[in-house]
């Protein structure tokens, strides 16, 4: 949980999202996709009706764009992180945060080729709790 620096690129990037959607962005992850973090609250407004903002961010930036809303407590950061996958439970020890995958086929998409989507997800997320790991069971 250090300082979290952002280009001139990612910001226009930001100021871009707000405008065309009306929401406050939280936060932005700068990758493929690139992550929004919107606020509580601000997720339906972020996408649009019938997710019309999602699409014209994604044609202007040539780039696939997810959002996901904050949330003060870290079990529902996860699930509303990893939507549209449904978790069957998560639990939280020590620092490490295990998350049940209800199949096979969300449990793949969970942790990605070579672990990929597995430590995105967990280098989001440690941007604003301590966690130590993020596994899947």
């Amino acid at each position: 949980m250090g300082k979290i620096v952002y280009d001139v690129t990612l910001m226009q990037t930001i100021s871009l999202f707000e405008q065309m959607s009306g929401a406050e962005v939280k936060d932005c992850i700068a990758g493929d996709p690139i992550i929004f973090v919107v606020n509580e609250g601000e997720i339906g407004k972020a996408i649009g009706k019938g997710g019309q903002n999602v699409r014209r961010l994604e044609d202007k930036l040539k780039k696939k764009v997810k959002i996901v809303e904050f949330s003060p407590v870290l079990l529902k950061f996860i699930k509303n992180l990893v939507a549209p996958c449904v978790l069957a439970d998560i639990i939280e020890e020590n620092g490490v945060v295990t998350m049940m995958a209800k199949d096979l086929k969300t449990r793949g998409l969970l942790i990605g080729r070579s672990a990929s989507n597995l430590r995105g997800f967990e280098a989001v997320i440690q941007r604003y709790f301590p966690i130590k790991e993020l596994k899947v069971a």
